[in-house]
This record gives C-alpha cells, structure tokens and sequence, in this order.
C-alpha cells in the first residue's frame, strides 16, 4: 500500500476546525470565568462596603482634625499621630490591655487542655461536659456581664459568699481598683474557654491510637503518655489557640465596659474602650482614628514578632 499525500482541502478543513476548537475553548473559559465573577460579586461587594472602605476612610480621617458634631474635617498630617504617640493616657490603658491579656491567655490555655484532656480520656457523659464548657461561649457578652455583676456583688454575690465561707474578708470586687481587673479576667475565662476547649478537644482526636497503644505495651503509664505523646503532638494546636487568644484578649472591650457600668480607671481602661471615649465621648474622632491606627501597627507588630520566633523554633527541631 502506498501512502497518499494530504489534499490541499483537507489541511484546509483541518485548520479551521483546529481554529473552531480553539475558539469553542476560549469561549467556554470565559464562560466560566465569568460565572465565577457572578458569585464572587457578593463578596466583593461586601467586601468593599464594610472592609476596605471604613479602612480606608478611618486612615483618611486620622490625617485630620475631623469631629464627631461634623466641624473641622481640615488636614494636619501626622499631628494626630505624634499626640497619640506621646499620649500617656493612651499607653496606660494599652498597658493595660497588655496585662488583661497576660492574666486571661494563659489560664484560658491551661485551663482548655486540662478540660480537653479529661474529656477526652473518656470522662463519663462526655456530651453533657461539652455542652457545659461550650455553652458560656455561646451567650453574648451582656448576658455574661450581668451574670457577673450579680456574683461580684458585694453584699449578695456567690463570690463574697464563697470568701466568707473560706473565713476571709468580702470584696469590692467591681468597685476596688486593685482586683477588679482580676474580676473582669475571671467572667472573660469562664465565657471563652470553651472555644479553646473544642479546639483542643478536635486536636487530641487526631493523634493516632496507634501511638497511645504502643506507648502501653513499652509500659508507660497515663502521665507519661501525656508527656511524651499527647503534649508534643498538641504543639501546633497551642500555638494556634495562643496567638488567636492574645489577639481576642487584645480587643478587651465589651465585659469590661458592661461590668463596671460604663465607667473607666487607670487600672481598667483598654485601648479600644480609650478609643471609643476618645471619638464617641470627646468627639474627636480623627485623633481616635489615629489611636486605632497605632494600635493596629503595633498588632501587627505582634504578629510579625510571633511568627519568626514560631518559625524559628520549627527550624531548630
């Protein structure tokens, strides 16, 4: 048999359904592309509405001496920032923030594994503790204040109560500068520890069993499963709940404001209460815009810092 050469017709029909193919493909794709445009819109949308554009506009606002009665709005640079910057109002109540933040993240992680671990080492009626610890979550935050405020009452609050069956002294707890941070720390770890408690709780259900039976034929016992096996493995779930609870911890606002009735101290005044003072109370909002800005740099500051010294501690092992 010998082969025929292709006629000039067929090379023809050839390319032009090769063209036709190419052009059925392009306009398939973008037919999809814009589908997918379609259902992003939405999210654009809001994305822009209530994200991007306050973003935007608040930093435009901090470059002015804008008022909350409508005045001024007139430019003057960084001026917001140098008084926010020698502010010593506003260092105070972010020191403030930082040692509310202290005081609440590291119960908030201890006291979430140990309830993780009891859980999940098989405590009896395991649904009932978990709708218990995760419950407190699930109310808002004016619920728990004033869950609080009757504990810490001073004449009829449970906290008095348990204190005076102890034979100590009742407290101030809400009036008394000295512990009523401490007071806000205790109602901010008995409503949020929950979150973290599901967090771990999810955590130590990925660690192989495989491990934990291994682990009892060589011998060891409970404790030593839990130093050698459980703990190391939960390592990344801690930096996790960690970073996430210093970053919640930092947004200090909502119980504070309710327990104390509105009021403000030098003990328990936080940035972002000092904030809204600052813009809804002295309506100066430019100069609140500014204090949120600078307080959102040194967030970020945290987090860049947090990152390297995690990133650094993987690279070591």
């Amino acid at each position: 048999m010998t082969a025929t050469a292709p006629t000039t017709t067929t090379i023809v029909t050839g390319r032009a359904a090769t063209r036709g193919a190419r052009r059925h493909a392009g306009a398939s794709h973008r037919s999809e592309q814009l589908i997918g445009w379609v259902f992003l819109a939405p999210f654009l949308v809001a994305f822009a509405l209530f994200l991007a554009w306050p973003i935007l506009h608040g930093l435009y606002l901090s470059f002015t001496d804008q008022s909350l009665t409508g005045s001024g709005g007139g430019f003057v640079g960084v001026a917001n920032y140098v008084e926010a910057l020698t502010d010593p109002v506003m260092w105070g109540s972010f020191g403030n923030t930082v040692w509310f933040t202290v005081l609440s993240t590291i119960p908030l992680v201890i006291i979430a594994l140990i309830m993780a671990v009891l859980v999940d080492r098989g405590l009896p009626g395991q649904w009932l503790w978990r709708l218990s610890f995760f419950m407190p979550y699930l109310l808002a935050s004016t619920v728990i204040s004033q869950i609080w405020i009757w504990i810490f009452n001073p004449q009829i609050g449970a906290a008095n109560n348990v204190l005076k069956a102890l034979g100590l002294e009742p407290i101030a707890w809400l009036q008394d500068p000295k512990v009523n941070m401490l007071a806000i720390v205790i109602a901010t770890v008995w409503w949020t520890v929950g979150f973290n408690f599901l967090l771990y709780l999810a955590a130590l259900q990925n660690i192989p069993q495989q491990q934990y039976e291994a682990a009892a034929l060589d011998g060891a016992g409970g404790w030593r499963q839990l130093w050698s096996i459980t703990l190391p493995q939960l390592g990344p779930a801690t930096t996790l709940i960690g970073l996430l609870q210093i970053l919640a911890s930092l947004k200090l606002f909502d119980q504070a404001y309710q327990m104390l009735g509105g009021l403000s101290s030098d003990t328990t005044r936080s940035i972002v209460q000092y904030i809204y003072e600052t813009g809804f109370v002295g309506y100066r909002f430019g100069y609140s815009a500014a204090i949120s800005y600078v307080f959102f740099a040194i967030i970020i500051i945290l987090g860049v810092v947090q990152a390297l010294i995690t990133r650094r501690r993987k690279d070591v092992r």
